[in-house]
């Protein structure tokens, strides 16, 4: 159970080529469960920093903040995060 949220992330990948470039980004909590994964069919690369979003999902409602964490083609998840409080309603 939980309240549903969208997320809007914008994502940097100066080093798009066909062969690597930003595929994806996940949301998890603090403790590093996935909440939601989104995933990106083709490279950006005349779109930088490109936008997307995704949901509704369910953020449980003892999670107060999520982390948003990127993945490439070569390299998987990781990177830099960002982590966001939870804006809850009521």
């Amino acid at each position: 159970a939980g309240e549903k949220f969208r997320v809007v992330v914008t994502v940097s990948s100066p080093y798009d080529t066909p062969e690597r470039y930003a595929d994806g980004w996940r949301v998890l909590t603090p403790d590093g469960d996935v909440l939601a994964e989104h995933t990106l069919h083709h490279d950006h690369q005349n779109e930088q920093p490109f936008t997307r979003s995704h949901g509704p999902f369910a953020i449980p409602d003892d999670v107060t903040e999520v982390v948003i964490e990127g993945r490439d083609q070569v390299n998987g998840y990781g990177g830099g995060t960002v982590t966001v409080l939870v804006p809850r309603h009521g």
